[in-house]
């Protein structure tokens, strides 16, 4: 005769359980799933920003720790600014046997709209501590000119 087990929402099923308990339990370096580098398993990081604004232009700011400024592509075209970096993992050769592997390979990129038309061509970017910062100079907008009549 079976046996009747009564279902709750609060259940987990037993392949969820053995994944928790393979990634807690095991020794470092035992686990087969990539390692989370702040809870995102690495190649996988969104990119962070912060945009801001002043009357004449809009200031982007992203994190990209680790990054060199080869490693990164801008570019504005029709109001949307694309940011991308990579980084490819440098072999090593090295008697070490690894017990945990965190650091960042792989790539992160955003795309954002931004609010109002910039002069593209007037954009800066500089690069400071892991800190990407963009001005984008906002366009100019014509101010009603008044015509007189002859």
């Amino acid at each position: 005769m079976r046996t009747i087990f009564k279902a709750t929402p609060f259940a987990l099923p037993s392949h969820f359980d053995r994944l928790v308990n393979e990634l807690f339990n095991a020794p470092a370096g035992d686990c087969q799933c990539p390692a989370p580098v702040n809870g995102i398993a690495a190649g996988n990081a969104p990119l962070a920003l912060d945009i801001s604004e002043d009357d004449t232009s809009f200031f982007v700011r992203a994190s990209v720790p680790g990054f060199r400024k080869e490693d990164i592509q801008i570019s504005v075209h029709e109001g949307v600014l694309a940011i991308e970096a990579s980084r490819t993992e440098v072999a090593e050769e090295t008697k070490e046997r690894f017990l945990r592997r965190e650091r960042l390979t792989g790539s992160l990129s955003r795309k954002v709209s931004l609010p109002a038309p910039v002069v593209e061509s007037g954009t800066t970017a500089e690069l400071e501590n892991g800190i990407l910062t963009l001005t984008l100079p906002k366009v100019r907008k014509e101010e009603p000119r008044k015509i007189s009549i002859k």
